[in-house]
C-alpha cells in the first residue's frame, strides 16, 4: 500500500468514526466531495493545504491524524 492509499484510508476511517458522509466532510472542509472520494481511494494526491482542511473538517489534530496506522 502506497502513501496515497494509506492517507486515503485514514481519512475514510476517521470520517466514518465521526459519522460523516463524503459530502458532509466536503462541507466541513470546504473541499468538493469528488476530490475527497478520489483521495480516499488513492486515485489523487492530496496537497498539504487540502490535508489541513480535511483534518480540521474531521475535528482532529495533525498528531491524532498520523497517530496510528490502520489496517483496513
Amino acid at each position: 500500500m502506497d502513501i496515497k492509499q494509506k492517507i486515503g484510508k485514514r481519512i475514510a476511517h476517521l470520517r466514518n468514526l465521526k459519522g460523516l458522509t463524503q459530502e458532509g466532510l466536503g462541507y466541513e472542509s470546504e473541499i468538493h466531495r469528488t476530490y475527497i472520494a478520489a483521495v480516499e481511494t488513492g486515485k489523487r494526491n492530496i496537497s498539504v493545504e487540502a490535508l489541513e482542511k480535511v483534518i480540521k473538517g474531521l475535528g482532529v489534530t495533525f498528531s491524532e491524524f498520523f497517530k496510528e496506522e490502520i489496517d483496513v
